[in-house]
């Protein structure tokens, strides 16, 4: 009996170069256009190189689309500068390096979701508000659950959100590798199914987020990764904030049509 191939997709969990502090819980990362960090990112690229992706997948929402296919030619013809970001730092230089004519973009984060109707009761979806108020507070991840490292240090903003901050210099090479062990992924996701048990009787808050909000967007991922499998002999990249590496693999692999491999066979600097 024949053997039949499958598309293979390597999910690059990465932390968000930016800083954009979209999250409860933002990393905050030093400038990566510092000379000293654009050539971990090279190295990282080149360690990256033999994977031989012809597609790489980026977290961006598809409906910048046109937006980002006009940076990266541009940057292929020398008339963009690549942002800090690592879709622009990792994903445009590789694509680039691999002669790709686009890079795609996958994520699901619209303005504004049409799955609830306007009138829902955004209570049921307040977590916190629900656990607070209900004696749950021990359902709810602290910053401490989320970021294990002892090189860590916690702030916390005026604005509620917290960011962390190494205590010690690391490079981006070992950032990939620490951030892309399976069992800190696994440890991370039993968080979100932790939070999914706040709510009495009827009342599921925390399983209506969790469900809703994460589940919901990363099946999403999942489904844009299929849209643009276009052949079983397809080698795609998927570059992803690490909370979402987890679930992205599980669908992938549950559904019997990707092998996916694992980053931290590349990731071994000479």
């Amino acid at each position: 009996m024949e053997h039949k191939t499958k598309p293979t997709v390597m999910i690059l969990g990465s932390g968000h170069f930016a800083n954009p502090g979209l999250d409860a819980y933002n990393y905050r990362m030093d400038d990566v256009l510092a000379p000293k960090r654009q050539g971990e990112i090279e190295q990282l690229v080149g360690l990256l190189k033999p994977f031989r992706p012809n597609k790489v997948a980026l977290e961006i929402d598809e409906r910048f689309d046109a937006e980002t296919q006009t940076n990266y030619r541009g940057y292929l013809n020398g008339t963009y500068e690549l942002k800090r970001g690592e879709g622009d730092q990792i994903g445009f230089r590789l694509a680039k390096e691999m002669g790709h004519p686009r890079v795609y973009c996958v994520d699901y984060f619209p303005e504004k979701d049409p799955f609830f109707p306007e009138d829902f009761d955004s209570n049921l979806l307040d977590i916190d508000k629900f656990a607070n108020e209900n004696n749950q507070e021990h359902l709810l991840p602290s910053v401490e659950d989320f970021f294990t490292d002892e090189n860590a240090e916690f702030i916390e903003a005026e604005d509620g959100r917290v960011w962390i901050e190494p205590k010690e210099y690391e490079s981006i090479i070992y950032m990939f590798i620490r951030g892309n062990e399976p069992e800190g992924r696994r440890a991370e996701h039993q968080l979100y199914l932790q939070m999914a048990q706040v709510g009495l009787g009827n009342q599921y808050p925390g399983a209506n987020w969790v469900g809703h909000q994460w589940y919901t967007r990363n099946l999403k991922i999942f489904v844009n990764l299929t849209r643009i499998t276009e052949s079983n002999d397809d080698r795609i990249l998927l570059i992803i904030g690490g909370g979402h590496v987890y679930l992205v693999q599980h669908f992938l692999e549950a559904s019997g049509n990707y092998i996916v491999e694992s980053p931290l066979k590349y990731l071994k600097p000479k």
